[in-house]
Parts: structure tokens; C-alpha cells; sequence
């Protein structure tokens, strides 16, 4: 996910009629939603000018989706300077340790502090780790879900320090 701001304050009642395809239900959800197929993202217009994307699975990706966006809000009549700079708010990133993990021993071994598992509400084990700050979603099957991160390289450092702490512990070979 990223964000970026147009600068400019934003009519999205006018944009829902002019931007093909994007969806607007004020009382349902504040912002107008607007996807596009190449990159396949979608973005979140606000008001105040404030845009967010999501979907895409690279920062290129994310530049030419803001690209793409605000020629389309040009070509409704909105005037915007230039297109904004983009910043990186989230990376969702998913991993395969290879093998079934003990979710019931892991709990153990990560530590109560950092650890939320109740399997009856959530299948997975929430793990909150803090080198680097991120959050990882651990399954019984051995895939995992990384997200907040802010660059790649803290996933990569992520998964190989759960994978080194389940070593550590016997709990993966």
C-alpha cells in the first residue's frame, strides 16, 4: 500500500460520473475507489486530495497506477500540477517455510509477550516481532503472512529470523 497527495482538494461526487468505472457510495465508505487493469490496483480517492494504492506488487507498479490515476483525473477536469510523490505505508508479503509448523509449541518458544493465538477465532498465530517491526501471520501449514514492512528488505530479514528462531527451538529442521 501507498499514499501520495494531488495537492488539491477533490470533488468526488463529480469524479464518480466522469471516472470510468470508479465506485462511490458516500455512506457506505468515504472515498471513491478506482481500479485499474494495468497494473491491476485499486485506489482510494479522498477529499482532501489524499490518494491510496493498493495491489500493486511493485514500486514501479505503484508509480505507473498513480500515473495512470491522475491522467484520469486530469482527463475529468481536475487540474494537477504534476503527479505527486508516492510513499510506501505497507508491504504484504506471504512465505512457505516448507513444512507444518506447531503452532501450540511456537507460542512457547515466541514468547507470550509477542505472541496472540487463539485458534478457535483465527487459525494462525499473530507473532509481532520487533527486528524489524513487522507483524507475521503463522499457519499450521508452514505459509506465512508478512505485512508492516516499508522496504523488501525488511521482509527478507523477517522471515529469515522466524525461520532462525524455530530452528533454534527444534521446530523446524
Amino acid at each position: 500500500m501507498a499514499s501520495a497527495n494531488l495537492g488539491t482538494e477533490l470533488d468526488l461526487t463529480s469524479l464518480a460520473l466522469n471516472l470510468n468505472g470508479a465506485e462511490y457510495e458516500p455512506e457506505t465508505f468515504p472515498g471513491l475507489v478506482f481500479r485499474i487493469k494495468d497494473p491491476k490496483t485499486a485506489t482510494l480517492l479522498f477529499r482532501s486530495g489524499k490518494l491510496v494504492c493498493t495491489g500493486a506488487t511493485t514500486l514501479e507498479h505503484v508509480q505507473k497506477a498513480v500515473k495512470v490515476v491522475v491522467d484520469n483525473i486530469r482527463k475529468a477536469g481536475v487540474k494537477i500540477e504534476k503527479v505527486p510523490p508516492v510513499q510506501v505505508q505497507n508491504i504484504v508479503a506471504s512465505a512457505d517455510l516448507g513444512q507444518p509448523v506447531n503452532l501450540s509449541s511456537v507460542v512457547i518458544t515466541l514468547g507470550l509477550e509477542r505472541v496472540e493465538y487463539e485458534p478457535e477465532v483465527f487459525p494462525g498465530l499473530v507473532y509481532r516481532m520487533t527486528d524489524p517491526k513487522v507483524v507475521i501471520l503463522l499457519f499450521g501449514s508452514g505459509k506465512l503472512v508478512c505485512t508492516g514492512a516499508k522496504v523488501p528488505e525488511d521482509v527478507e530479514k523477517a522471515v529469515i529470523n522466524i525461520k532462525e528462531e524455530l530452528r533454534s527451538a527444534d521446530l523446524l529442521n
